[in-house]
């Protein structure tokens, strides 16, 4: 009986860590909307930052953009002769407009949040890249939402056409994303 006890508990304890460890892998790859399953999405919410109150600015159209566009160096871009920085911005500003209704609209105070986004064409003759799966997409998306300059979320997600088609879709996914935080 002596020896069949350490068997025993350390075939329960297998169990159980198998169990957490499956319970943590389960949790990072589930994605909270339907939209972030389309590509590869990241996201980081900051839950102890002022979230609610950054989400009710970009609601009262209180929000200013920054962003920047990251082209291919090694290889010809594709993408230089398609969007420009203020295109893109003019995409967004659209985007945020169509997810935000008449009844959305809150007051609230002067703060605006702020959205710093990028957009990086993915290289594909970058030596860097590792291998074949860090070339399959066309490039990504990387936002990050502050709020009194407190990073209060921020999300990546890789866009996968090489005309640049699908970059509104994941930027409709990114705004959603922040805004169903709420």
């Amino acid at each position: 009986m002596n020896k069949l006890m350490p068997i025993i508990l350390l075939t329960l304890m297998t169990f159980v860590a198998y169990g957490v460890y499956k319970q943590a892998n389960k949790s990072i790859k589930t994605k909270r909307l339907e939209c972030q399953s389309k590509t590869t999405t990241f996201e980081k919410i900051f839950v102890e930052e002022p979230i609610k109150e950054a989400i009710n600015s970009l609601k009262s159209n209180n929000y200013i953009i920054n962003s920047s566009i990251e082209y291919s160096k090694f290889m010809k871009s594709n993408l230089i002769n398609i969007l420009t920085k203020e295109q893109a911005d003019e995409i967004l500003n659209k985007v945020i407009k169509s997810q935000i209704t008449i009844e959305d609209k809150k007051t609230s105070d002067d703060t605006k949040v702020s959205i710093n986004y990028y957009i990086y064409e993915n290289d594909k003759q970058d030596t860097g890249k590792k291998n074949n799966d860090a070339k399959s997409y066309a490039g990504y998306l990387m936002f990050e939402f502050k709020y009194n300059n407190i990073l209060v979320y921020k999300i990546q997600t890789d866009y996968m056409q090489m005309d640049a088609s699908d970059i509104e879709d994941r930027m409709h996914c990114a705004i959603k994303s922040f805004i169903d935080i709420d």
